[in-house]
């Protein structure tokens, strides 16, 4: 029996090799699939005899309708798959969380070749080597073979700018034999490049004997610096193997994949085998999917993580066959321009090499589903503690008020803003109160409130007259579930009075510090409600008040540097530019001009006996000095 009404639209379906992708009733891209038979393919979805997972149960339940792509064979339907799962990242295919690009090593194709650090391996001549799983550790290999080989480092084109410039000082640092100045012929100077070439391809014994050679030729004539840089270079280059770990794989190139899968998570560790020899690992998250079949999520894998690397090596190792290995051998190796193989070794070093890869990758996933669940503790579960604390439902967007001032000069306000328990840094507002005179705490928050929600309801108001929704957010148009505040049950009394005038329900909750200024509890309808303090929600609590001030202080110290002199000396009474002026050039600063008393104030260029008694009542509450 076929489910979702599709009849129609599937008796049309043709019975060739092509690509399916489904989509969901808002158009986005549920999962994207390829098939040898689209037919066949596409209508085992919808048969209900068919047993499912509760996955692609789930994913069908969502399908609104679909379309279909053909092509010629499997071959480029996989091809075709791969790309439209980068394109569109569909939440039911399995994914690779993190598109990595790695770093390779490059030798370059001129008459005096350079070794450079790449980001990416390009067709042009060049030579890679690679890649690396680190970046840092190429770039530290770069160097190392630049400065043991004599390697030059820079841009010139060489040999037709030969002699027309000085050397540069790495030839005056005995690390370039200067090929610019002509100082090393091309044949001595490509010895160099082949010994890095040969080091990279894991020759080093072969590099080391020939070093040795010449280190002993060098002593027998006597020749004891030469002998000793050889030495220093041998030492150095014993290091730098010392780091690559020795595989016995026969000299091949290979990369070792290992999953590890649980509950819809998972983990590719990608062990990177060059010449015999292990130059690097790295491990990517994945998201799996709809698929429920490891072989499937294994093809899955392999798919993306080569179509995003431009280094395909003749074999790849995996634990077990993936799903359509031959026509993804196919699609490898027409990228490659060479027969790449997919392997599963039975034994050997080999074997030990995978079985290797897949310990880490449980460790590795392992660790991270920890992660995440820790994350989730201290974030959306710590949230929930919150609202289990209040009695609400609910409770996803937190806003947090709070006010700053310094004697009631340049009173701000701030709002920051947490969605189940993370910040959501992009959606904080500051406020310079505007209509509020002299120290009241009360009314500055209750003004920040005002502006805040009549700005949001006008907002919400533009946007129903567009014909658009609310979430399309520009700024103030979405309104929290809980409004914190920085304070007892003053603040709250004077949000909630607010609140009610515009005629707006949230509710609001006090953060209540003790004497030492941490949080203790929580203001809520009337009552205090005690925090345990070993807590998520008191760390989310701490984490949010901290976060609020943290951002009014700020923004008034902002305001305090650029006025400094404006707040202060432009409210004292009668005391013009001239003079205050004055004042800050022969005091240096206002803490001076505060502590001076009225004969120190006339000593300062302009001033007058009542013009310093001014300024002196202005600074000591009107009293005469």
């Amino acid at each position: 029996m076929i489910m979702n009404n599709f009849q129609e639209e599937l008796r049309k379906l043709p019975e060739r090799p092509g690509v399916y992708l489904m989509h969901g009733s808002d158009g986005d891209v549920l999962y994207v699939g390829k098939a040898i038979n689209l037919k066949k393919r596409v209508k085992q979805y919808f048969v209900k005899t068919v047993n499912r997972g509760p996955q692609i149960l789930k994913m069908i339940r969502e399908i609104a309708w679909f379309e279909t792509i053909t092509v010629d064979n499997e071959t480029e339907a996989l091809i075709l798959e791969c790309n439209l799962i980068k394109e569109y990242k569909p939440r039911y295919n399995t994914l690779l969380m993190d598109d990595k690009a790695y770093p390779y090593l490059c030798l370059t194709n001129e008459a005096f070749p350079r070794l450079r650090y790449a980001h990416q391996m390009k067709r042009d001549g060049n030579e890679y080597f690679g890649p690396f799983a680190d970046a840092g550790a190429a770039k530290e290999t770069s160097r190392l073979l630049q400065s043991l080989f004599s390697l030059r480092t820079c841009s010139r084109k060489l040999p037709e700018t030969i002699g027309k410039e000085r050397p540069c000082l790495n030839y005056d640092m005995h690390r370039c034999p200067a090929p610019c100045m002509g100082y090393i012929t091309e044949e001595a100077y490509r010895e160099n490049v082949e010994k890095a070439r040969r080091f990279l391809k894991g020759e080093h014994s072969q590099v080391i004997r020939e070093l040795e050679r010449k280190m002993k030729a060098a002593a027998e004539i006597m020749d004891f610096e030469e002998a000793a840089r050889l030495r220093d270079q041998i030492e150095n280059i014993l290091a730098l193997s010392e780091r690559q770990k020795v595989t016995d794989t026969g000299g091949e190139d290979m990369d070792i994949l290992a999953l590890a899968l649980s509950g819809g998570e998972g983990m590719a560790e990608i062990y990177f085998v060059r010449g015999g020899r292990m130059i690097g690992r790295d491990h990517v998250r994945l998201e799996a999917g709809a698929e429920e079949d490891p072989a499937e999520i294994l093809s899955q894998v392999l798919r993306q993580f080569y179509s995003g690397t431009p280094f395909l090596p003749k074999i790849i190792l995996t634990g077990q066959e993936p799903a359509d290995k031959a026509a993804l051998e196919a699609m490898l190796s027409a990228r490659s321009g060479r027969k790449t193989e997919i392997r599963v070794p039975q034994k050997g070093d080999k074997k030990g090499l995978l079985m290797l890869a897949e310990e880490n990758a449980a460790r590795a996933l392992k660790q991270d589903i920890d992660r995440v669940a820790r994350e989730e503790a201290r974030t959306v579960g710590a949230q929930k503690e919150i609202t289990d604390l209040l009695g609400l439902e609910d409770i996803h967007r937190l806003e947090a008020y709070d006010i700053s001032h310094i004697s009631g000069f340049a009173t701000v306000g701030s709002m920051v803003v947490y969605e189940d328990g993370r910040p959501r840094k992009n959606e904080y507002r500051k406020f310079r109160i505007k209509f509020v005179e002299g120290v009241n705490d009360f009314a500055s928050l209750a003004e920040v409130l005002y502006r805040r929600f009549t700005h949001g309801l006008k907002e919400k108001e533009i946007l129903r007259e567009k014909g658009l929704y609310a979430q399309e957010d520009s700024g103030f148009v979405q309104f929290p579930d809980l409004i914190l505040m920085d304070g007892g049950a003053g603040q709250v009394s004077a949000a909630e009075e607010l609140l009610r005038e515009i005629k707006i329900d949230i509710p609001v909750c006090g953060m209540v510090k003790d004497d030492r200024h941490r949080t203790r509890g929580l203001i809520f309808r009337g009552e205090e409600i005690p925090i345990d303090i070993h807590s998520e929600a008191f760390r989310l609590l701490t984490r949010i008040q901290d976060e609020t001030h943290r951002f009014a202080i700020e923004y008034h110290r902002s305001l305090r540097s650029k006025a400094q002199v404006h707040s202060i000396l432009d409210d004292i009474p009668g005391i013009g530019p001239r003079r205050r002026r004055s004042l800050m050039e022969h005091f240096g600063s206002i803490e001076e001009i505060r502590t001076a008393d009225v004969e120190a104030l006339l000593a300062a260029p302009g001033m007058n006996r009542p013009s310093a008694e001014t300024v002196y009542a202005f600074f000591h509450d009107g009293e005469i000095g």
